[in-house]
């Protein structure tokens, strides 16, 4: 790769740079994973860069070997979520850079078909979610009946989650609606069926809890990135309550709570 570049090349390669960082930081990924990934595609082109990563945004300043030009920019992030399909293509893709010489084009067409990749079927995301709910009661001692009310009610708090992000509500209001569904439903096969037992309602929220927010926070913390282990601990505190709130509030209606 040459490692001298105009200032029109800096500029499109640090957009392409910040696109990168972006769709990481959308998709999941941790501040570590984000830097060394725009860092590795960087160094493919024969560039340095400064990247400065926060929750809402990334900024950065490229610049060639020899500081002849340089280019500074700034990208809002996407909201967040959770595609490791993103995470594991776009980290593929930066290697292939290294290896294979790729241009910028390539690399813009690559994160195209990376984003345009189809989701699983939402049948399927259902299914396959009230499974894990289910193998989870059976793991904390429920039996076939308490696995089949576990499996119900995550199938149709997921379901009315996914319905309310359609709606635009907030984020954290949509897992609120969520846990509360499931807790309720589980709530009355317990309160109304001797054969239903806690196990079942232990279970139902399981696929609500923030797992991804909390390790991403975890491993920020360590590598010194102490300001986005703090939000995304906060991010996932706020889950947690919401979450909290919808099982106090079904188990209060069917008056399995004991204050």
């Amino acid at each position: 790769m040459a490692e001298n570049h105009s200032k029109t090349e800096l500029k499109e390669l640090g957009q392409t740079l910040l696109r990168i960082g972006a769709h990481l930081m959308s998709a999941g990924a941790n501040i570590q994973r984000i830097r060394k990934t725009v860092e590795r595609v960087a160094g493919a082109f024969g560039c340095t860069i400064d990247l400065l990563i926060t929750n809402r945004a990334l900024m950065i300043t490229i610049s060639d070997d020899e500081v002849t030009h340089f280019h500074s920019g700034l990208k809002r992030t996407l909201p967040h979520g959770v595609n490791f399909r993103v995470v594991s293509g776009i980290s593929r893709m930066s290697w292939c850079v290294v290896d294979n010489n790729w241009t910028i084009d390539d690399v813009n067409a690559e994160i195209d078909r990376l984003i345009a990749l189809p989701h699983y079927p939402r049948l399927l995301i259902l299914g396959v979610v009230s499974l894990a709910g289910a193998s989870f009661c059976r793991l904390f001692g429920g039996t076939h009946i308490d696995m089949l009310v576990a499996f119900g009610a995550t199938f149709l708090g997921l379901f009315v989650r996914q319905e309310s992000m359609k709606q635009n509500f907030n984020a954290y209001l949509c897992i609120f609606f969520a846990a509360f569904t499931s807790s309720l439903i589980a709530s009355i096969c317990v309160k109304f069926s001797a054969e239903v037992h806690d196990q079942a309602l232990n279970a139902c929220v399981l696929y609500l809890i923030p797992g991804v927010p909390f390790i991403n926070s975890f491993s920020d913390l360590i590598h010194g990135n102490i300001m986005n282990g703090i939000v995304k601990s906060v991010h996932g505190l706020i889950i947690a309550f919401a979450i909290a709130m919808g099982l106090m509030l079904a188990m209060q209606i069917c008056q399995l709570l004991v204050l």
